[in-house]
């Protein structure tokens, strides 16, 4: 949830941490803070609100250092404050800590070192942690990295640290379990971040630490050690990424220039993979077990959030084409109610980031029990794919805007030619039919592209309801997991509320929210629903709701009975979720903007949700 970025090399220490943090405000911001090791010793400068507040209140402090780390902070153990902010100090000043996690224990390991003597200044849990590594070096006359590794024996949860010592300046400590953290690795100098976007400006090749293991750089040199401390080798992964991915390129927002990235990362999805002129489908991640899912006898998806949604989408077209049942599980519940699992079932878990805590925990429980993980992915050397038996990434390109869009579509588009390719290599899909899938699919990124043509009339219609205060967003088949996404998308960047029902469901309950005062947006696309879903527009068009259709190109009928239409191009239905989502995404991003929300960083939200 939180942002860790720390430096330790040659360059100034402190503009590179900066530019990090802003480039990880995604992740986390409440509030910001640095650490340094300057000729005044170990100096933590930290405080609430964005990391331009910190920046902007430094203007007068020594900040000359080779040496330093940096946090931006999503709360959890404390209210956003000054004193809550990262750096921690410990009791005695001699060590500064960042954390991204939760040490679920604290309270017990808090209040055995307050008995001790300790002294608290925040409400963190994170300043537990730093304490107690500090009172395990005083109490077994130890080193600050043999504290930490006796420490993560102790503390319960999930966690990335980077600690710094006054009496090492030239020294960083890291660690994680459950929390991601990405060693950076230059000529004679390491960058340690949550995530590789600060990173790429200065080296494309990186370490991904694993869980259990400590990183140490000291006199210039990175060793990384497990829990046993038995040196380990890392392995160094040159990672693709480009710097342009990580700007704005000119868009007013990270998120409007995501959907309108959508044509070029779908396209990206399927380069490679499919080819329809040869007739040809080929995901080289999943090739082993293509065998082993057709075989299967249920697919249980595990996903939160826009991930969850992109699985019920999945759902629908894997029964459909490859006629396996298939059940979509919340992560965040899954692992707690004692599911029935199989061995031979497979479980597909879905995630932008590779690191959702919840799904994380999901799999290996699914995994334990002898099930085939696959993993659906976008974040190369994530934590899903490297304990996945198999997958495939999304290749959707780094995503900075914390509400998903371009997440979507592609964990869409990948799931999608899975169920294709598990279809053909059961025998339920015939030929033909395959052969039209993918001619239809390679077809997919222009047809986003028309539909982006269509962004100023969304952004009229938006104007129209941009002080709504709740919204009804109705869909059937397909569809309906459309619907929720549009409702999750209004919900997070505008704070309106909104809710996504199947259409049919309205007459039960949700109608009698149905006023003038109501916008009602209908997925109404033709496909086999199209005569209920107009029965249902009529319904809401006799209770004086405001309607607002999505709908296929040239539709005739429904364009007379609804306020507002917004067109996509005809597709296969069970390709229409791809095109169909892309208004509801610009829908939200409008009102939002004209409701002066922040769009990027939406309150009490965080981009990957690395704790429970």
């Amino acid at each position: 949830m939180c942002g860790i970025v720390a430096y330790v090399g040659h360059r100034d220490a402190y503009p590179l941490i900066i530019k990090g943090l802003k480039r990880l405000e995604y992740r986390g911001y409440d509030s910001a803070g640095v650490a340094l090791n300057t000729g005044d010793g170990l100096q933590v400068y930290k405080k609430k609100g964005k990391v331009s507040d910190l920046e902007a209140s430094l203007t007068d402090e020594n900040l000359k250092s080779n040496v330093g780390i940096g946090h931006t902070r999503w709360a959890t153990h404390g209210e956003p404050s000054d004193r809550n902010s990262h750096p921690h100090y410990s009791h005695s000043g001699n060590l500064a800590i960042i954390h991204n996690g939760i040490i679920e224990n604290y309270g017990a390991i808090k209040l055995n070192l307050q008995n001790k003597g300790y002294e608290f200044r925040s409400d963190t849990d994170s300043e537990v942690f730093v304490n107690f590594i500090e009172d395990i070096q005083k109490e077994t006359y130890s080193s600050i990295e043999e504290a930490i590794r006796l420490a993560m024996q102790e503390v319960v949860g999930a966690y990335a640290i980077v600690v710094m010592s006054k009496e090492h300046p030239d020294q960083l400590i890291a660690a994680r379990k459950g929390s991601p953290l990405v060693i950076g690795v230059g000529e004679q100098e390491y960058f340690f971040a949550s995530d590789a976007t600060p990173i790429i400006e200065y080296t494309n090749n990186v370490i991904y630490l694993d869980d259990f293991q400590i990183a140490v750089v000291r006199n210039g040199e990175l060793t990384v050690k497990n829990i046993e401390n038995i040196i380990q080798s890392p392995y160094i992964q040159h990672i693709e990424m480009e710097l342009e991915a990580i700007e704005k390129g000119g868009y007013e927002h990270f998120m409007l220039k995501e959907i309108f990235e959508q044509p070029r990362s779908v396209k990206d999805c399927l380069r490679g993979r499919v080819n329809a002129d040869e007739g040809h489908l080929v995901l080289g991640g999943l090739r082993e077990y293509l065998d082993d899912i057709a075989k299967s006898q249920r697919i249980v998806i595990v996903a939160c959030g826009t991930s969850w949604h992109a699985g019920l989408v999945a759902e629908y077209i894997f029964e459909e084409l490859a006629r396996i049942p298939v059940e979509v599980e919340y992560a965040s519940e899954f692992r707690y109610r004692n599911p029935i699992i199989q061995e031979g079932d497979v479980v597909i878990a879905i995630s932008q980031s590779g690191e959702t805590m919840d799904t994380l925990a999901a799999l290996e429980l699914a995994k334990s029990k002898g099930a085939i993980i696959l993993g659906i992915c976008n974040v190369v050397g994530a934590s899903i794919p490297r304990i996945s038996h198999a997958g495939a990434y999304t290749h959707a390109g780094p995503e900075i805007g914390v509400a998903s869009t371009k997440a979507f579509t592609a964990q869409v588009s990948v799931l999608t030619q899975m169920a294709i390719a598990v279809a053909r290599r059961k025998g339920s899909l015939h030929e033909d039919t395959f052969r039209r899938f993918l001619f239809e699919l390679e077809r997919i990124p222009e047809k986003i592209e028309k539909v982006l043509k269509n962004a100023e009339k969304v952004e009229q219609i938006s104007a129209l309801f941009s002080n709504a205060r709740n919204f009804i967003y109705l869909g059937r088949g397909l569809n309906f997991p459309v619907a929720l996404e549009g409702a999750l998308k209004l919900k997070e960047i505008s704070y309106i509320h909104a809710e996504g029902y199947p259409a049919a469901e309205m007459k039960h309950g949700p109608i009698a929210l149905i006023d003038e005062d109501m916008p009602v947006v209908f997925i109404a696309t033709k496909d086999q629903s199209y005569e209920k879903i107009v029965s249902n527009i009529q319904e809401v068009k006799a209770r004086k709701g405001k309607v607002i259709a999505v709908v296929t190109e040239g539709d005739k009928l429904i364009p007379t009975m609804a306020d507002h239409v917004i067109e996509i191009p005809i597709t296969h239905e069970i390709l229409t979720p791809l095109l169909s989502v892309i208004p509801l995404q610009l829908l939200s991003y409008y009102i939002a903007v004209m409701r002066g929300c922040n769009v990027d960083q939406p309150r009490n939200l965080a981009k990957s949700v690395t704790v429970e």
